[in-house]
Order: structure tokens, then C-alpha cells, then sequence
């Protein structure tokens, strides 16, 4: 099985940065998409930032400019740079991956994967 943990949420005062971290663990053989994905009370999950094994990034007009993601490949990690926060960027940030893994008797298996979310506060 492949797992996803999340670091780096809290509590920041508007244009304040904070910076979310997730890590990818299991026997992965490649990891095609890693994205951050958010939740804010009584909406729905929307894409915050995505970014594909060969460095393409996407944004949401809500955080361009403000928001940078990247990852590291060798260690199966992305991370979501945030400036210039806003309260409306306030929301649980949940970091999503998919690609291809080895299960218990070695076969190549699809995965698509989340992680158990950070709050993020945005709040004077």
C-alpha cells in the first residue's frame, strides 16, 4: 500500500506564508501526479495545485501567484509554498498522489491516494 502524510498547517495572520510538506511511503515504482487539494467548511474539495512527474504545474486562479508547488522525485515528496495568505485561503489541505506500486505478491498496481489533511488558519 502506498501512504501519504502531511506536515506544516497552523494558524497564520493574513499575508503571512506557512509551507505544507507530504511525504509518499510504500513500495512505489512511480508516481505520476501529486497534487494539494482543500476543504473549507461547507464546500467542497476543490484543486489548489498539481504537479506531474516531469515538473508541469497547474494552479487555481484563487492562489496563482501567491502559491508555488514542486516536488522532489527521489524522495517522494511535494510541497506547497503559501504567501500572501488570505483568510478565505482558510481550509483543510489535503495532499493527493497517484502512479503505480508493487503489492504483497509483486504485482504492478495502480494507486490514487490522500493524505489525512492540515488546517490551515488564516486569521488576525
Amino acid at each position: 500500500q502506498v501512504q501519504l502524510v502531511e506536515s506544516g498547517g497552523g494558524l497564520v495572520q493574513p499575508g503571512g506564508s506557512l509551507r505544507l510538506s507530504c511525504a509518499a511511503s510504500g513500495s512505489i515504482l512511480s508516481i505520476n501526479v501529486m497534487g494539494w487539494y482543500r476543504q473549507a467548511p461547507g464546500k467542497e474539495r476543490e484543486l489548489v495545485a498539481g504537479i506531474t512527474n516531469i515538473g508541469a504545474t497547474n494552479y487555481a486562479d484563487s492562489v496563482k501567484g501567491r502559491f508555488t508547488i514542486s516536488r522532489d522525485n527521489a524522495k517522494n515528496t511535494v510541497s506547497l509554498q503559501m504567501n500572501s495568505l488570505k483568510p478565505e485561503d482558510t481550509a483543510v489541505y489535503y495532499c493527493n498522489a497517484n502512479g503505480i506500486y508493487r503489492d504483497d505478491i509483486l504485482r504492478r498496481r495502480d494507486f490514487q491516494v490522500w493524505g489525512q489533511g492540515t488546517l490551515v488558519t488564516v486569521s488576525s
